[in-house]
């Protein structure tokens, strides 16, 4: 016999060679119904996989991630089944399941593939699933499997054998498909009931531009058919709220071939939002005691080697900028870390002068790939709103507790209410991607946790997702449509201090090395706008709304009192505008509808007559007649609320 023992803390007895599925069976059929895959002792198992000794077991169903993720890997294959039966000859790459649903990547030869034949696969798709095949893992030699792939010509899975170790090498078969995978996959796919393809996209091999390109089919798949029309709603209202049609409609942000991918141009509106966000954060940090400093945008080549840098992030970086003297080199700065290190160095320091708080909004530069680029969530420059804290390790918990702080209040200034800490470790099984000692990385880690749990924060715990200097707490904000983005981060850092030999005199009157902390709330200026205009629809909070009202006047005959109304409240710091244009007041009202300006004052005969204006609320809320002192009041209570 051996030991279960299941989530809630329960211990049960199976014998050996038990399944997830009988366990499942064993507390109720209802239960056993809607699982498709079980996490034992951490790993992701196969329900029908056999259990050998003492584990603890979490039975995954369509509520649990890592079941969704089980689920979309396995109509992965479904789709690659169907491909096969469609078009004999194709050839695979890979076929991952994503955050919401899976691709494959597939090679058609010479035959020309559109979206026209989506609703084609589909069909076949849900026809191959009410066959209810049963997904049956297999273990093969590298010898074996390099001879099937061999015998199918399919050169991309004898690429990725090569990779692989024998002994460790799994095939899964459903009907008459067989792939290479390491699973794990649903029971059988009977599990899947509605299925929509929804995008087709070139993808090189490997994602070297070098090799073949591929199409890549994505698709999404539910247990339920209510739940892909849920989907597709959800779709069409994010549509609505990307943030690359609303930037565009809104005149906040541009593109340019000319200037370069990935590399936005922020229009005057954009810019004034964008600057409303540094002035908000500044003011914050100016009274929890951070101290503006500027730095260049680029650095000497040697910073970088320094700081480590240029080791792990050299191939993401710009080529080096060469001067007229032979072997200098300088680059785009891919961080503002290594800078700040050099800020603190410039004088002496005393145990009594830390914490040291350095915040500066900079600029960095990283070399994305073209494909990997998207709107302002993915972008070759943009501006962190950094800070790099200096303390004395007694000081770590403390700082990094006021950071916190810090993160909740600009979330909470900005409607972002929902969200989860996640603890970002080093991935066990791979050290060689970080930098440090054990015993430091252990320290910080540490002072991750304890800070978290001591603010009563929501937490998750993620191996393999620290920076390659320190582990970090990300907060994982969920926006109004329930999407999950990494916004603000924090960072324990014990190893630059130690590259760049930073130093604090001691009360023993010792040299000591100071810790250093990270940390962006917003991340990045152009991922935190992207975010807030898909979370708000483009219509921001008051406070930060470019422009917070426009005036209306229904003719011309009413330009002076316009122009006076927009004078006054400018000169109360309430930012508005004026519509001159020869349109009827209706056009007038749909297009600073269109624009999403939160006030329209409406100026005409009655008005001028009685020294009032006629207020609009965005979304056609009509307030009725108000004295502009009293709509002065209004404004200003809310901007402050």
């Amino acid at each position: 016999m051996i030991n279960i023992t299941l989530p809630d803390g329960s211990v049960r007895q199976y014998e050996k060679g038990t399944t997830a599925m009988q366990i499942a069976l064993s507390i109720s059929e209802g239960l056993a119904r809607n699982v498709l895959a079980a996490e034992v002792n951490g790993e992701i198992w196969d329900a029908s996989r056999a259990i050998e000794g003492d584990s603890n077991v979490k039975l995954l169903t369509w509520n649990d991630e890592k079941g969704k993720s089980t689920f979309w890997h396995s109509s992965a294959h479904l789709l690659a089944e169907a491909l096969e039966a469609l078009y004999p000859g194709i050839k695979f790459g890979i076929g991952p399941a994503i955050e919401t649903g899976f691709y494959y990547d597939v090679d058609f030869g010479d035959r020309e593939f559109s979206s026209d034949e989506f609703k084609l696969i589909e069909d076949k798709m849900l026809e191959l699933a009410k066959q209810k095949e049963v997904f049956a893992r297999t273990a093969v030699s590298k010898a074996d499997a390099l001879a099937f792939f061999t015998e199918k010509g399919d050169e991309y899975k004898l690429d990725l054998i090569k990779d692989l170790e024998d002994g460790k090498i799994t095939f899964y078969t459903q009907g008459n498909f067989t792939d290479l995978c390491r699973g794990p996959h649903i029971p059988n796919t009977g599990f899947i009931k509605a299925i929509k393809l929804t995008n087709v996209a070139g993808a090189y091999w490997r994602g070297d531009e070098s090799r073949k390109q591929l199409t890549r089919i994505y698709g999404v798949t539910f247990p339920k058919a209510s739940e892909l029309s849920d989907y597709l709603k959800f779709i069409e209202e994010a549509k609505k709220r990307d943030h690359r049609k609303l930037g565009k409609e809104l005149e906040l942000f541009a593109f340019s071939e000319k200037v370069g991918a990935g590399l936005p141009l922020w229009l005057p509106k954009g810019a004034a939002l964008r600057q409303k966000l540094q002035d908000f954060l500044q003011r914050a940090q100016v009274k929890a005691g951070y101290e503006p400093v500027v730095t260049p945008h680029i650095g000497h080549k040697q910073l970088y080697i320094t700081s480590g840098h240029y080791e792990k992030y050299g191939a993401d970086a710009f080529q080096p900028i060469h001067t007229p003297v032979e072997g200098e080199e300088f680059f785009l700065k891919p961080m503002n870390c290594p800078h700040h290190c050099e800020i603190y160095k410039t004088k002496p320091r005393s145990y009594k002068d830390l914490p040291v708080r350095f915040a500066e909004f900079g600029t960095v530069y990283r070399y994305e790939q073209s494909g990997e680029l998207h709107g302002l969530t993915r972008v070759r420059g943009f501006t962190q709103d950094d800070a790099h804290l200096f303390c004395r390790p007694d000081q770590v918990k403390e700082e990094f507790k006021k950071v916190i702080d810090l993160v909740l209040y600009v979330f909470g200034a900005l409607g972002f209410e929902d969200f989860t800490a996640q603890v970002s470790l080093r991935d066990p099984e791979n050290r060689s991607k970080y930098i440090g000692s054990d015993e430091n990385w252990q320290l910080a880690e540490s002072a991750i946790i304890e800070a978290a749990a001591e603010k009563d924060l929501p937490t998750v715990v993620e191996y393999g997702e620290a920076a390659f200097y320190g582990p970090k707490l990300d907060f994982m904000v969920k926006d109004a449509l329930g999407r999950k983005w990494q916004l603000g981060t924090i960072q324990v850092d014990y190893n630059l201090p130690e590259r760049f030999e930073l130093e604090y005199t001691g009360s023993d009157n010792q040299k000591h090395r100071p810790v250093m902390i990270h940390r962006a709330p917003f991340g990045s200026l152009e991922r935190f706008v992207a975010v807030l205009i898909e979370h708000c629809a483009g219509q921001f909070p008051l406070w930060l709304a470019p422009e917070q009202f426009i005036v209306l006047p229904v003719s011309e005959k009413y330009e002076d009192y316009a122009k006076n109304l927009l004078e006054s409240l400018n000169n109360s710091d309430i930012r508005g505008l004026i519509d001159l244009r020869d349109e009827k007041v209706g056009r007038k009202i749909r297009d600073a509808e269109v624009k999403k300006i939160p006030y329209m004052l409406i100026v005409g005969e009655k008005e001028v007559e009685n020294g009032t204006v006629s207020v609009r609320k965005h979304g056609s809320l009509d307030l009725g007649s108000l004295d502009p002192q009293a709509f002065k009041e209004l404004l200003i209570k809310e901007i402050t609320v």
